[in-house]
């Protein structure tokens, strides 16, 4: 199974909360603003995220999702 995390940058309100409690240290603040004048989260290093979802729980504007990639299986010969 392969997981996709995903930031929506113009809900994002940027209060740092996901980046205090992220255990890979993966999420930082970025120094662009959004629509909102926020600045917002981003993924700083996506190689080391293990989607703990810890940072979906902890965001109080729900601007992070993880979602389940579906893999295509390649069909078997009849």
């Amino acid at each position: 199974m392969a997981y996709k995390h995903y930031i929506d940058n113009n809900r994002c309100k940027g209060c740092g909360l996901c980046v205090s409690v992220c255990p890979k240290k993966v999420l930082e603040l970025s120094s662009e603003i959004n629509t909102k004048s926020y600045f917002p989260v981003y993924q700083a290093r996506p190689e080391d995220c293990i989607f703990c979802a810890t940072c979906c729980i902890m965001c109080p504007d729900v601007a992070i999702t993880i979602t389940e990639e579906i893999e295509d299986k390649p069909k078997q010969p009849v």
